[in-house]
This record gives C-alpha cells, structure tokens and sequence, in this order.
C-alpha cells in the first residue's frame, strides 16, 4: 500500500504529552502528507539524542509548524519525491520532529543522499550530530587547519563525530570523558590526547599541550573558568548545551586580556533557508570527508522503533559511545 493510500502509521508518542522514559508508547498517527517543496520519507531507522529526551521532560517544545513527536534526523527512501529527490531514493535528513515513526516529511532542501555504503543505521545517525559539529565548531569556533580543538563529552554522539571531524580538517584534538574506559574510547576514535574528567584537570592538561584554540562545550557550569583557562590569546568557546547549569560568572577583564570569543547556538530553531545553507555546506566539506573514508559511523546499540522507551532510557543511563538508533523496519 502506498502512503497515499495509507492513512495510519506507527509512531511514537509520549504517554500525559511528558515524563520519563517509561512514558513513550507506539501508536497509529496519520501518515503525514508533504506540503509543496516537501519530501516525504519512508523511515528505516533515526537517530536518538538528547534533545529528545529534554522534549519528552516538557522542556524542549518542538518549533511552530514542526511535528509534535520526536526525532530529529531519519534515513530511509524517499516515498514522495520533490526538489531533487524522487521516489526511491535513499536519503539521510535533518528535521524539525517527527523521526520517531514509518513516515515523516521534511524540506526537500534539508536532506542529503545516504553516503555509499551506508546502512540507514549508519546514515541515521549523521544529519543532528554532522551539521551541529560543523555549525558550532567549522563556522562560530573558526576551527582551522593546525590548530587544536578541545572536546568535552567525548563519547557521546556529537562528541565522537567531532572528533572526526576535527581531525579531518586537519586540527589537532584534546577530548574529555568521564571515566578512565570513556577516555580509552575517546582515543580510538581519534582524539591526540583524551581526559579522564573524574580524575584529571582538563584545564592543566590543555595549558601543558601549549593551550587550544577552539572549545566545543556541553557541559557548562564549573568548566567554563577552565575553559577560559585552557584556550589560547584568541581562543573561541562554543555552547551547544548546559548540561551542569546554564549561569556562569563571567570574568570580562581575562576575556579581554584572551581576546576570547564566548558563542553558542542551536539548530532546531532555525529557519528553513538556514537550514537549506548549512546542509549544502554539509554536503559540499562533510560528504567527501566521509567518502574518503575519514568519518565513519559509531553506533553504540540499535532498538526496535517500538522500543523507544528502551533507547531513551540507555541513553540516560550514560553508558553509550557514540550514536543510538531506532529502527523502523
């Protein structure tokens, strides 16, 4: 049956619209029907991420006109076809919600095709972590050739593909983990020198390797004095989330004497040109990275697209390295 003659769909949603991890179910939702200059894709597989989870705990509402459930990257064939895409093509794609299900629609302009090679696990797991990573670290960090990228949160998803990267633009890498089997982890994914954040002082670390230039931070709270500490004269700090508390004390006089640049975003809210632009810079530096074989997927564990609650629920506990991925058949 095709999607237009179809009118239900499994998909996830959240029992009492929030709560724990126990709180997602499947259910049937309509098959969503794509709008001019939409695609409309028939998932394989998406990506889980903390977003998710901050959404499923009321704190993270999907932008206006977005899909109320979550997920944020899918791959799977396209099964109405706009743009440049048409029916059957295999694509990976960023999009404002609704992963979590057989069906979901997307910006034509938002997605890209699933590398050679590529299973949709693989490819599940790209559009969220590839385009936040170049975002936060290629154009607001400046990250450049030569110089050195410090990584906390190593081992997760975002963390392990800026890692490669980093190094796939030629930078130099320290990265932070917790836990002295994390920084292993952290080093076989490429990192040049990897912290255990339990036991060492990154900030020491960082200054006896002669500094960093650019800070991909996650965590916030007490490690933005480090940070500060750890960057060189015209080091950049990038947020991309607050993990440990979202206020800090800012000390303007050794900002200046740093010359430092303080910046962050996010990517969901964005408009869709913008979102249009950076996947075509994604598609233009990332894509040939990965076809050259210097990117390549870490997926830590696959549950059934059914299983939702399970996925979220390992992602909490922290024990991942790298991507989780639900499959939808």
């Amino acid at each position: 049956m095709s999607p237009l003659e179809a009118e239900t769909m499994t998909a996830i949603a959240i029992d009492g619209g929030k709560g724990p991890a126990s709180a997602l179910r499947p259910e049937r939702l309509p098959i969503p029907q794509p709008k001019p200059g939409e695609i409309l894709i028939r998932v394989r597989a998406a990506g889980v991420n903390r977003p998710d989870i901050i959404q499923r705990m009321g704190m993270y509402p999907p932008p206006p006109g977005a899909p109320t459930t979550m997920g944020l990257e899918v791959a799977g064939e396209v099964a109405i076809g706009a743009g440049r895409w048409k029916s059957g093509d295999r694509v990976c794609a960023l999009l404002g919600g609704g992963g979590y299900a057989a069906y979901a629609v997307c910006d034509a302009r938002h997605a890209l095709p699933v590398p050679d090679g590529f299973s949709f696990a693989e490819a599940a797991g790209l559009p969220e972590t590839v385009f936040t990573v170049y975002a936060n670290v290629f154009e607001h960090g400046s990250l450049k050739a030569g110089e050195t990228l410090l990584l906390h949160g190593a081992t997760s998803g975002i963390g392990a593909t800026a890692i490669q990267m980093a190094k796939a633009a030629g930078a130099r890498v320290i990265a932070t983990a917790r836990g002295a089997g994390k920084a292993r982890a952290a080093l076989a994914l490429g990192a040049d020198v990897a912290v255990d954040a339990t036991s060492e002082d990154f900030a020491e670390v960082a200054k006896a390797d002669g500094g960093v230039d650019v800070v991909l931070d996650m965590v916030g709270g007490d490690y933005f004095p480090k940070n500060l500490d750890a960057i060189r004269t015209g080091g950049r700090i990038v947020y991309i989330a607050s993990q440990a508390g979202g206020e800090v004390t800012l000390p303007i006089f050794r900002i200046m004497m740093k010359r430092a640049v303080i910046t962050g975003s996010t990517l969901r809210p964005r408009d869709a040109d913008e979102k249009a632009r950076l996947a075509a810079e994604v598609e233009r530096v990332v894509w040939p990275w990965i076809a050259a074989g210097k990117i390549k997927p870490t997926i830590d564990k696959t549950f059934p697209l059914e299983e939702a609650a399970a996925a979220h629920a390992h992602l909490e506990g922290g024990s991942h390295v790298g991507k989780v991925i639900l499959l939808a058949g």
